[in-house]
């Protein structure tokens, strides 16, 4: 060890070499240099580090061979600082090269393959690096088998499957030195259900992804049930029962292999994972004796003989076989707006899209996800969904945004919509309806996000005929003329409605059931008890659940493949300069119209000094800020809900809008370098122009003129000549309505709600506070009979008096 640089050696006591190459290094550092080592140290706490200590460094530059560097070091020295604390900061600052100038010339390992939890389809990332004299040579292996072609510092799978499980560790070669990293475990979850790579989700350190399931057996049959998190590193379990630990129960999957009544009782589990603690829903597991009733033909059964079966159990189970029910193929759109250009902001709609499309792909549906469309962009969305739509299948489209209501139809407000807008500028849901209702679909879901205040702004009545079928269920997340909220919080929290609906959605029930618990939960629900309610309307008449199976061979359709292609990734590159520097670039998608790069060196000459790499020049429909490209951390560019599963160490850059793109994706890489035979100031350029083509939606070029059979033909407009003949309440009738346009009119008082955040109404083109309308009530006058209650018109029949009145009670707040 006598080659080696001390651990203990004070950093202002290092050998002039070692401090004039490490001051070097990190003087020529572009975003990994002097400056960001001390914003590293101060934020440690250890060894104070002012800003006018930085001020200090900084102006050392004016002096002849000023090093700011070679000043920081001296000051953290001199406040105790070791060389064991400086290798540490310089693993977080990410400088391989500025730990070359510290480490020992022999080989050693700086960075350690870390175990993870994450879920099938993702990108499996395991990194180890090592410095020593001669180049270094890495294998990886899983258990005592060699993982073929790996032989690189990062071991990436992708998709990474079950199969790919297990413990993983990497040999480093160095001419005759060996060393093996530290283990690896890495675990993969997968419900079972999903069958396409999912969006990646881990919104924080620990995220809950499986939930255990209710169990109701007989005694001596396995209790088997299990839950599931994603982290890094992998997160401890605890099972509980009736709310009491259960010794030595620490795994993920929970088993009992012969179950007894003892073991009867509600389980749940609690999951850690450093700091951050997470707990599953209670589920209830109910243990029976064993019943054998042999029944040969017709027997009648006194009320007797029934009650000396309920002796025999406590419970009797019975199977009523029902029928299983089957979709032709699963499809949903997604809409979140929430960068409006006229009416005020909100952020939930971005959340909620987000967790809605992981969950619904669990459930096999092809899934497009899109944020911040405008009309016409809305409207060729939906185009495109219709065209997935044939007999049976299963339809969903969510949407979270700005909305409203008019004698029964909602409107969709897209993110162009003018101030004040109607329904010209908006899309009506139940046109989009009657679209489906053509296709013979199997079920129809419609989970709007939105307001449902009266559009005082808006006169017209559409007039849209639907027919009478049993497949409809329209989810509210508030009641008819009330508002819907998001919490009004700091960070990226979900809206009211799916902040409930997503830890049911995977519940085996009919649908209406479903949300009728959610209704139940959101009603518990103090922050907005008493304003904010889900409203239910079906007419579905069979058991139709969102986990329905698909039937086998139905669902390969040339558009339904083409809709599936909206999930493809660029494959990622590996890009080589003449220099000899050797960049990978990556790309994962945070939604179906947003893309995510970034880049990393691989390879660096050994007679580089300096080297970086950066994209550039991208096709202006996109609008990129540049002051948002190429970033140190996923969150300084916007990548807020996909950051923890990226790659470390890279520069990233979020391209928003992926719908707007006319011609291929274009842009530049380019490496900039400086050589220890130049001076430090002489840059070396290279550029390397890349085409991706049309990634993810831009394949459906939604930005083209709408289609002459666009979804907007059935929205009938004002002075239209098929305008329903209702006539719609004069301007004078307008001052008597209350509407979030004109809620900067009102003046009111709200009263703390206590300790919760407080909500924030998504209300369409509200122009004042939207949490001011929270609570308030107002006396309105009653809309004109003439309305009367019909909030659907349907086809005319042969009794359209009985016809009407069978639908209409059909769409009426149902209760499973």
């Amino acid at each position: 060890m006598s080659d080696f640089v001390s651990r203990t050696t004070k950093v202002h006591l290092l050998k002039e070499p070692v401090v004039k190459r490490l001051s070097e290094v990190l003087d020529a550092s572009c975003g990994k240099g002097w400056r960001r080592l001390g914003e590293i140290v101060g934020s440690d706490g250890r060894f104070k580090v002012s800003s006018d200590d930085m001020e200090m460094c900084s102006l050392r530059v004016l002096e002849v061979e000023g090093s700011p560097s070679r000043m920081l070091l001296r000051l953290i020295g001199e406040r105790g600082c070791t060389t064991a604390h400086l290798i540490d900061y310089l693993q977080t600052l990410g400088n391989m090269d500025a730990l070359l100038c510290l480490k020992p010339t022999a080989l050693q390992i700086l960075i350690q393959p870390q175990p993870v939890s994450l879920l099938w389809g993702h990108s499996l990332h395991l990194s180890c690096y090592a410095v020593g004299m001669s180049p270094v040579l890495y294998q990886w292996f899983k258990s005592k088998e060699e993982v073929l072609n790996s032989v690189s510092p990062d071991l990436v799978i992708s998709p990474v499957t079950v199969e790919d499980a297990g413990f993983y560790i990497c040999r480093v070669n160095c001419g005759q030195s060996v060393q093996f990293s530290d283990w690896a475990q890495v675990d993969v979850l997968n419900d079972g259900v999903s069958s396409v790579p999912r969006h990646q989700s881990a919104d924080g350190r620990l995220e809950l992804v499986i939930q255990p399931k209710p169990r109701r057996l007989c005694i001596g049959e396995s209790l088997e049930m299990e839950c599931g998190a994603v982290g890094r590193p992998i997160p401890c379990y605890q099972w509980h029962r009736n709310g009491q630990p259960i010794p030595n129960c620490t795994k993920r999957k929970f088993k009992i292999q012969h179950a007894s009544l003892e073991h009867q009782g509600q389980y749940h589990c609690e999951i850690s994972c450093s700091q951050d603690t997470v707990r599953t829903d209670d589920v209830d597991v109910v243990i029976t004796p064993r019943v054998a009733i042999k029944v040969s033909g017709a027997t009648e059964c006194a009320e007797e003989d029934i009650l000396v079966i309920g002796q025999v159990s406590t419970e009797l189970v019975l199977d009523s076989n029902l029928e299983q029910l089957y979709a032709t193929d699963k499809v949903a759109l997604l809409i979140g707006n929430l960068s409006y250009q006229n009416h005020p902001q909100l952020k939930a709609p971005m959340v909620d899209v987000y967790d809605l499309t992981n969950v619904l792909q669990q459930m096999n549906f092809k899934v497009v996800s899109l944020l911040d469309l405008t009309e016409s962009e809305m409207r060729n969305a939906v185009d495109e969904f219709l065209l997935l739509l044939h007999k049976g299948v299963y339809g969903l489209l969510y949407y979270a945004g700005h909305g409203y209501e008019n004698y029964g139809n909602s409107f969709m407000v897209p993110v162009d919509a003018p101030n004040p807008y109607r329904s010209a500028n908006c899309l009506c849901v139940q046109s989009i309806l009657k679209l489906m209702q053509e296709k013979e679909t199997g079920l129809n879901v419609f989970l709007l996000d939105m307001c449902r205040k009266r559009n005082v702004h808006d006169n017209t009545t559409p007039n849209i005929v639907l027919r009478v079928t049993a497949n409809i269920v329209f989810g509210y997340a508030t009641c008819q003329d009330a508002e819907a909220f998001e919490l009004n919080s700091s960070g990226f929290t979900n809206g009211v409605f799916v902040k409930f609906l997503k830890k049911r959605l995977l519940e085996d029930e009919k649908i209406t059931v479903l949300l009728d618990r959610v209704a139940e939960d959101m009603g518990q629900f103090d922050a907005t008890k008493g304003k904010q309610a889900l409203e239910i309307r079906s007419s579905l008449s069979e058991r139709r659940a969102l986990t329905d199976p698909i039937q086998p061979g139905s669902a390969d359709h040339v558009l339904s493949r083409q809709w599936a292609k909206t999930h493809e990734l660029p494959e990622s590159m590996s890009l080589d300069f003449d220099c000899g520097a050797q960049i990978k670039l990556g790309f994962a998608a945070e939604f179906s119209n947003v893309l995510v790069i970034y880049t990393h060196i691989v390879k660096k000459p050994a007679d580089m000094t300096f080297c970086h790499a950066h994209v550039t020049d991208f096709s202006q429909d996109l609008d990129v800020d540049p002051k948002e490209m190429n970033r140190e951390t996923p969150e300084e560019t916007g990548i807020y809900l996909l950051s923890r599963s990226l790659p470390q160490h890279c520069l990233y850059t979020r391209l928003s809008s992926l719908q707007k793109l006319q011609e291929d994706l274009v842009f530049t890489v380019c490496l900039q370098g400086t050589f220890y035979s130049m001076e430090l100031d002489e840059m070396v350029h290279w550029n390397k122009n890349i085409n991706i083509g049309k990634p993810l939606i831009a394949r459906l070029d939604l930005h083209r003129a709408m289609r002459k059979n666009s979804c907007l033909q059935t929205c009938l407009m004002p002075h239209s000549p098929s305008q329903s003949p209702t006539h719609s309440p004069g301007a004078d009738h307008h001052l008597h309505y209350y509407h979030a346009q004109d809620a900067h009119h009102l003046s009111h008082h709200l009263h703390h709600l206590e300790s919760y955040e407080h909500p924030k109404g998504a209300v369409g083109g509200g122009q004042g506070s939207l949490y001011e309308n929270v609570g308030h009530s107002k006396d309105t006058d009653e809309l004109p009979s003439s309305l009367g209650g019909l909030s659907v018109p349907i086809e005319a029949g042969d009794d359209i008096d009985e016809v009407q009145t069978v639908f209409i009670k059909s769409l009426l707040f149902q209760r499973p």
